[in-house]
């Protein structure tokens, strides 16, 4: 796609010590790719193996996007209202489930033509009325863990205004508040074992790890920080947003105002590498491609002046970090609908 970038990593431009360590050390390392073009706010990055589709949004505008592996053509499908996240049904692969501004949506969508029939699900509680939907994923039952954030002004949160819930089909019109009051309820992740989960809520700066019972879907009471952006204070800059996890069970967190992508061992709590993404606010990432090999990465443009999308021409596009040496973990499909039973939007 004509002027897409190739970024290949040359040392990351901050001040490196012992606990930030280079990104490239040789001519065999990980590479960037863009691999489509700028929307305005690409979130919610979700890899569907059984389609080579990556499916992602564009919140604030209401886009529902699927990128074809093997074509590279992106499709898109335009909801009333902000959506996020979106995550595929595990008995239909050609229904979504969309957060839409305060709903859980069933979407009909092949992730090539025209949007099909749409039905709401659930509609979260009045408790906080201005808040929507964030960000989630479904766990390994496909129950799903979404959370929302507080309403925006000028690019500032409402503090504790947003909640973590869990959906599963038999609570559907009551939801399970996992986690409340948040902020913004932003990644998430559980490892190989399925007996951590990780989770940021984004002004804490924390990466958070919580005792998971997969089979009950519960989480513990206390958790353990085992990323703080504080202790790189001076070093890294951003705050924390989506996250993945990799098969060796390390984070990957999207760095929002930092341009990069970390690598962080949570059992350790080292940071392993600094990822430079060509885009200031880098929104989230999942691992997709055929041999789950390849690291998408989802950036932002909505905040920035028109002299710095001058400086980040490529804000707002899906990048491709190749060569990574890592592998990620199935993406989880949800299993709370099959389809739309009766068209309610």
């Amino acid at each position: 796609m004509k002027g897409f970038i190739i970024l290949y990593f040359v040392i990351w431009s901050v001040k490196c010590s012992d606990d930030i360590p280079p990104s490239f050390t040789d001519f065999d390392g990980p590479y960037v790719v863009q691999v489509t073009s700028p929307v305005d706010h690409a979130e919610e990055p979700h890899w569907d193996g059984r389609k080579n589709i990556l499916y992602y949004v564009d919140i604030h505008a209401g886009g529902v996007l699927a990128y074809h592996f093997y074509t590279k053509k992106v499709s898109k499908i335009t909801l009333n209202g902000e959506a996020s996240p979106v995550v595929p049904a595990r008995n239909n692969p050609n229904v979504l489930l969309v957060g839409l501004n305060r709903s859980v949506v069933v979407v009909e969508w092949d992730g090539k033509k025209q949007l099909g029939d749409q039905e709401i699900l659930s509609t979260i509680s009045q408790q906080f009325p201005k808040s929507r939907f964030n960000d989630g994923k479904a766990d390994k039952q496909g129950r799903l863990w979404w959370g929302t954030i507080g309403p925006e002004a000028n690019g500032h949160v409402t503090p504790n205004e947003g909640v973590l819930y869990k959906f599963t089909r038999e609570n559907l019109q009551n939801p399970e508040v996992v986690r409340a009051p948040v902020t913004n309820s932003n990644g998430l992740a559980w490892n190989k074992a399925n007996n951590k989960m990780y989770y940021i809520d984004t002004p804490t700066l924390k990466v958070v790890e919580f005792d998971y019972d997969d089979r009950m879907g519960t989480i513990s009471k206390e958790n353990r920080t085992v990323f703080d952006m504080r202790d790189y204070k001076g070093r890294l800059t951003g705050l924390p947003d989506g996250m993945t996890i990799d098969d060796e069970d390390n984070l990957y967190i999207a760095l929002y105002g930092g341009g990069a992508i970390l690598k962080v061992n949570p059992t350790t709590k080292k940071l392993l590498k600094v990822i430079p993404i060509p885009a200031r606010d880098v929104t989230s990432a999942m691992f997709g491609g055929p041999n789950l090999d390849i690291l998408f990465v989802t950036t932002s443009r909505v905040s920035l002046s028109a002299n710095e999308r001058l400086f980040y021409p490529a804000a707002g596009s899906l990048f491709a970090v190749k060569n990574l040496k890592a592998k990620g973990l199935p993406a989880f499909t949800a299993d709370v609908a099959d389809g739309v039973t009766k068209r309610l939007i």
